[in-house]
């Protein structure tokens, strides 16, 4: 504890008491100052100082009481809540623990330059619950469930073998459902639109008896320099990022919670105990990557059975260049390369051309544009065979153990909040979002 921190080691309801009446004066004091955008520099220096006060409070609370926390909002882990609705009632029912959907919809209209970073509070929250080996366990089970939209659409696609997303393509050929990325106009780039529709798409996937194999693979964009071409992904979309428009509880950790973490282990089909077979349904994931697979597009093909590159392909991971957390690649990559590929992947920015030798612990088969759609037809043949669900969940059960992903995850709740927020990230998406709005006005000017 230190002096300005109100919280002592007391019950639950005491301290959270006092947690709330010291983060409301926190919130006085910043409600005297200007708003963001109109801030001086000494003003930054006392709302800094505000959230400073109010982010100390808040862990020292969690670190006492984050398991009676969750288990007070899950009725003693009883009632499954998912994520997003979690932060939500636990900023009701615990005044100043984590920011209210108020505090959150005044952020949303805000660049991320100007907002408070109300999301890094929201990465405190979530890492106390996922650090907590019951609390955080019964939170990635929840999330490990179909969503309910999912359960909405499966009927239908069960009959039709077709569900058309906003930006995403889900359609049953034989034994394999092909999942086609249409975010046409970004690049096949990852925003919250995409996030949702990846979640439900991999659900109906993994829900569909009829169904083996799932394939992903991007579809053909309208970026002008690839018009025309198939792109795997270019990751997050980073203009959004600017503009405040990736969410930190939806996206950042939400995806790896989510359809990340559902195709690697499979969707929760049943809570109660028992062999993890017996609960949850998982199936082997081809991906195809045509031109390249950047940042999360990279992520996604770590937890692939099979990955099929054509060989003009490359990719990547610029965490370094962007200055933000590439997700679980860090745990990830490490197991397929080795520490010294991944730390010049992670940290040096290297691009792995999918002809280097090294792209081959990532990518399984690289062949010419021509023949992707072959290999493909080749993988899922070989990916139908009975035994092999069985024996990919024994794989992840020896390479990436619950827990192990649940630890990692609750530091990379903390650090991703962070990072979003941080001097650096902002000052490179601010440069990145006006050359591209430089590019923009050129094209538009020319005859």
């Amino acid at each position: 504890m230190t002096a300005d921190t109100a919280v002592p080691q007391g019950h639950v309801e005491q301290d959270a008491a006092l947690l709330a009446a010291q983060v409301a004066e926190g919130e006085r004091q910043l409600a005297a100052l200007p708003p963001g955008p109109d801030r001086t520099p000494d003003d930054r220096d006392r709302a800094a100082a505000v959230h400073a006060r109010a982010r100390r409070t808040r862990r020292a609370f969690l670190a006492r009481h984050a398991e009676t926390v969750y288990g007070l909002l899950t009725e003693e882990l009883t009632r499954p809540v998912r994520l997003p609705e979690l932060v939500y009632e636990a900023a009701e029912r615990f005044p100043g623990l984590v920011p209210t959907r108020e505090q959150m919809d005044a952020e949303r209209v805000l660049v991320q330059a100007r907002r408070e970073g109300r999301e890094i509070d929201q990465g405190l929250f979530c890492g106390a619950v996922l650090r907590s080996p019951v609390a955080g366990r019964h939170l990635v089970e929840t999330m490990l469930r179909p969503t309910p939209r999912a359960l909405v659409l499966l009927d239908a696609f069960r009959t039709g073998g077709r569900a058309e997303l906003e930006t995403v393509l889900v359609e049953r050929r034989g034994p394999a459902a092909h999942v086609e990325f249409r975010n046409t106009g970004r690049l096949n780039a990852e925003d919250d639109r995409l996030i949702a529709d990846l979640d439900t798409a991999v659900d109906l996937v993994l829900l569909d008896d009829a169904v083996k194999v799932g394939v992903l693979r991007g579809g053909t964009v309208d970026h002008p320099k690839y018009r025309g071409r198939r792109v795997f992904s270019a990751g997050i979309d980073l203009s959004d990022l600017r503009n405040g428009r990736i969410s930190f509880v939806e996206f950042l950790l939400g995806r790896e919670l989510g359809y990340l973490n559902k195709m690697l282990r499979g969707v929760l089909t049943d809570p109660a105990p028992g062999a993890w077979t017996e609960r949850a349904v998982g199936k082997p994931w081809i991906g195809a990557v045509d031109t390249f697979a950047i940042g999360g597009g990279m992520q996604l093909l770590l937890v692939l059975d099979h990955v099929i590159a054509e060989e003009n392909a490359y990719l990547s991971l610029p965490a370094a260049e962007e200055g933000i957390v590439p997700g679980l690649g860090n745990l990830r990559l490490t197991r397929l390369t080795g520490a010294r590929l991944a730390r010049q992947v992670v940290l040096g920015g290297r691009r792995l051309a999918a002809t280097d030798p090294e792209a081959r612990l990532v990518c399984d088969d690289v062949v010419p544009a021509e023949d992707m759609d072959d290999a493909i037809e080749r993988a899922v043949a070989a990916l139908s065979a009975p035994a092999v669900a069985a024996n990919r969940h024994m794989l992840t059960v020896a390479e990436e153990p619950l827990d192990l992903f649940r630890t990692y995850l609750a530091e990379f709740a903390v650090a991703q909040a962070a990072r979003t927020y941080a001097p650096d990230v902002l000052a490179k998406v601010e440069r990145r979002w006006q050359d591209r709005e430089r590019r923009r006005a050129d094209r538009r000017s020319r005859p």
